[in-house]
């Protein structure tokens, strides 16, 4: 029986136009959702589009459509990115789904009962942009303005539902005491419990200022609190109060991943609902840092956002997807600038695993026809023998950092087996063992090189996997690539099964991976 794995995105806003943060979070995503299925789990992986809000209501209003004309026609933005960067979710999950909204109203109506919803009025300050509730002290602190985005803060007076998030503080800090790996890394925890601590305020869920939002039930004119909605659809995707078996199998969820800005959101006010609701909280709550651009923070009034699909329509996909978890360990800031990206393009695609390849392809045709020579004895040397052991433990140690989130890491572990491989071509000389006529080391040498790049063609996978499907159609290899298991890749056929032999394939060499970018132009 395979073991479940539940990943989520945040719900994105409908409204916005997809940028290099939420590639970010959604590639990594999918990193993790591939890598998971090629190791056997039954991965679902969810993201999708937050829809309901007055942002909404008014940007509806002044392009003159009804806010469901315009989010039916604004969602196909982030539809449209993710297939393109090759984002293999499960369910896109919209909050204007009539499945969601059911979950929602029966969510409310539980906690109503319960009496951790309870009806009053609110008065204090709003953030339009942000759509976030701050105390006076919050705004006074930030310079009356929104502590989040800066930008000017409104004085709201409604009737409302508080929901009861004071009644959880001590058993929310127990949680978190207890589950270290719950709030991921440990600066995004240390900031958690800093704020739980300053005392949680109950919550006002509902508006009545305007009407776009998921109705009240039995409670007119009041509207869901569009955060207290988005949230559930970790629940509602997975099945909860309607398909009571989907979502026995499906939850907890084992990872919410998101930028660090909405942490608190997710590891506060997220966790305490479920509490409420005397449902499981998910493992863990993931936030990773923020891109900037050039050293400055991304903007649309700076004109500097960077666009992932402009970026991936000129440079292809896996690049971007390469870079973007290659560059900065998972969890901290990263800054973007062209430079680097075509250095990383340059230095690590085109020079490392482009021309391993290629010459490699390129010595099996020229000395062997285009089969991959047998080798009777692989490691007939120190050197070869090295190779071997390092592409042994490459594969463990990649699994090892996915399993962490590492994903820089886990890339550093795969180029350091494709630098070695390349250093082994010019150790061993290939054309010197054919000009001398030692077959027998030629063979050697040239069957590691193609076992080498099968599994480094399996372990890129997860990360640039247009890529690794040409790699493995250049290499020849009929097994389907993805039935292929990262954790079990190693030199030869993997122990106890009839697994994926190099030796014998007839290679096809094609173009080049990634043909190098002339800087000067």
């Amino acid at each position: 029986m395979s073991r479940k794995f539940y990943l989520t995105t945040p719900l994105y806003y409908v409204n916005d136009v997809p940028h290099i943060g939420h590639a970010y979070t959604t590639i990594a995503a999918d990193v993790l959702a591939r890598y998971k299925r090629m190791t056997g789990f039954d991965v679902f992986f969810l993201t999708g589009s937050d829809e309901h809000g007055q942002k909404i209501a008014d940007a509806a209003a002044e392009h003159k459509y009804s806010p469901q004309e315009y989010v039916n026609m604004v969602v196909e933005r982030f539809k449209d990115a993710w297939q393109k960067l090759g984002i293999s979710c499960d369910h896109f999950i919209r909050t204007t789904d009539e499945s969601h909204v059911k979950v929602v109203q029966e969510v409310f109506r539980r906690l109503l009962e319960k009496g951790d919803v309870y009806p009053g009025e609110y008065e204090g300050w709003y953030c339009r942009p942000c759509e976030t509730f701050w105390t006076q002290f919050q705004v006074e602190e930030a310079g009356n303005a929104c502590p989040d985005c800066k930008r000017p803060v409104e004085k709201l007076k409604e009737k409302t539902f508080f929901f009861r998030l004071s009644g959880y503080q001590d058993k929310l800090l127990k949680h978190i005491e207890e589950h270290p790996a719950f709030i991921q890394p440990e600066s995004r925890r240390n900031e958690v419990v800093s704020f739980v601590k300053q005392g949680l305020k109950d919550l006002s869920i509902t508006r009545t200022t305007f009407k776009w939002g998921v109705p009240v039930p039995g409670q007119e004119g009041h509207v869901v609190y569009v955060w207290f909605d988005a949230l559930i659809n970790y629940i509602s995707a997975a099945g909860f109060s309607a398909d009571e078996k989907k979502f026995r199998k499906l939850w907890p969820a084992d990872v919410h991943l998101m930028g660090k800005e909405i942490v608190r959101f997710h590891a506060v006010i997220w966790p305490i609902m479920l509490m409420a609701l005397g449902v499981p909280l998910p493992e863990a709550v993931f936030g990773h840092g923020w891109w900037t651009v050039e050293g400055k923070k991304m903007s649309k009034s700076k004109g500097n956002v960077v666009d992932p699909l402009a970026l991936a329509e000129e440079f292809g996909v896996d690049p971007v997807r390469y870079f973007l978890l290659r560059e900065v360990p998972f969890g901290a800031d990263g800054d973007f600038s062209r430079k680097h990206f075509i250095g990383r393009y340059n230095s690590d695609l085109a020079n490392d695993l482009g021309n391993l390849l290629n010459r490699t392809l390129t010595m099996v045709g020229k000395y062997f026809e285009g089969v991959v020579p047998v080798a009777e004895k692989p490691g007939f040397d120190e050197i070869s023998e090295d190779l071997i052991t390092l592409a042994n433990e490459t594969p463990a140690l990649v699994a090892s950092q996915l399993d962490k989130l590492a994903f820089s890491g886990a890339l550093s572990a795969v180029w350091e087996l494709i630098n070695r491989a390349n250093k082994y071509i010019e150790q061993e000389a290939p054309w010197k063992l054919s000009k001398d006529g030692n077959m027998d080391a030629l063979k050697a040498v040239m069957h590691n090189l193609c076992e080498v790049l099968r599994i480094v063609a399996i372990l890129v996978t997860p990360f640039i996997p247009a890529t690794a499907s040409r790699m493995w159609k250049q290499l020849g290899i009929k097994d389907p690539l993805e039935t292929q298991d990262i954790s079990k890749a190693s030199f030869g056929p993997p122990a106890g099964r009839a697994g994926t032999k190099i030796a014998g394939v007839k290679v096809a060499k094609g173009d080049p991976l990634f043909p190098r970018i002339d800087v000067s132009k």
